[in-house]
């Protein structure tokens, strides 16, 4: 196959573990600007050459990050239309990457979550705590990746300041979602490839945070999963419609709770904290859409 990895980042572990997977299993990898494809087939306009794409794609793996999600979806729909098979089709990464449609979906499938508020207004802001059982309260942007745009609020005078805040950057909705203590700092990566986990870590925020991100300084180590938080993170992925998913879950005293479900999950924390190759993975789910 002639596979088409779509990243801004041509050095990045994740990009050159794909690319290095994929020539080995004897395809022929092209790693393309995401944005330079936009420039050429006229979805955006940027000074300079436009740059000739790889005539006779097969297949994409696009690793849209979250500051060009919307050039980065109308590349992906592009191309789906020139018959190019995906790890994550356009609807998919749109779904992972808004939190608000993110959880309406698996709120919609009856997976379980963690208690969760949408708030447009200030005013609201009681009448949310109260729903989720807080606070402490946590504060989700409805876009934000690696930790960013989640804010803890140990009481509702920071819950109120932090809402101030926002407002005067025009942010108005936001997800109001319990802060579960029991969890303490931890948290599971699952890396869903088809229908399958194919690795697992625990993460472990560092002393004095809760977001257990190891962009944010977490640990890790491998996890031993359950067939049924298994079949969890397999049916949230396919909801959100991904093939290739990160799949990130907190322990509850209630069960595992989805946190979030991430379309382009990184690979390096993953591979060397677990031993899998997950990138030889991601390139074998291609060849089965092929096949």
């Amino acid at each position: 196959m002639r596979i088409a990895i779509l990243s801004r980042g041509a050095t990045l572990y994740s990009t050159q573990r794909l690319a290095e997977a994929g020539r080995q299993c004897g395809h022929e990898v092209f790693i393309l600007d995401t944005m330079q494809v936009a420039q050429h087939i006229g979805i955006l306009s940027m000074p300079g050459p436009r740059r000739p794409l790889p005539t006779a794609l097969d297949a994409m793996i696009p690793r849209i990050g979250a500051s060009i999600t919307m050039f980065g979806v109308a590349v992906v729909r592009h191309l789906q239309r020139r018959g190019l098979l995906t790890t994550a089709d356009a609807d998919g990464i749109l779904n992972s990457r808004d939190k608000r449609r993110s959880w309406r979906l698996m709120a919609d499938a009856g997976l379980p979550l963690p208690r969760t508020a949408l708030l447009s207004e200030q005013t609201g802001l009681a009448a949310a705590a109260r729903q989720v059982g807080g606070p402490p309260l946590v504060i989700k942007l409805l876009q934000g990746t690696q930790g960013q745009g989640v804010i803890l609020a140990r009481d509702m005078a920071t819950a109120r300041n932090v809402l101030r805040v926002l407002n005067r950057y025009g942010i108005r909705e936001v997800l109001i979602q319990e802060f579960v203590a029991e969890a303490e700092g931890r948290d599971w990566r699952l890396i869903v490839i088809g229908d399958r986990c194919v690795a697992a870590m625990q993460r472990q925020a560092p002393v004095g945070e809760f977001r257990a991100n190891l962009h944010r300084g977490a640990s890790a180590r491998p996890l031993q999963t359950s067939d049924d938080l298994v079949a969890l993170a397999v049916q949230a992925a396919s909801v959100h419609g991904l093939g290739v998913a990160g799949v990130d879950v907190i322990p509850s005293d209630r069960g595992p709770l989805l946190l979030e479900v991430n379309s382009s999950p990184g690979l390096q924390g993953i591979e060397k904290t677990t031993g899998v190759d997950v990138a030889d993975a991601t390139i074998a789910y291609l060849e089965s859409l092929a096949a």
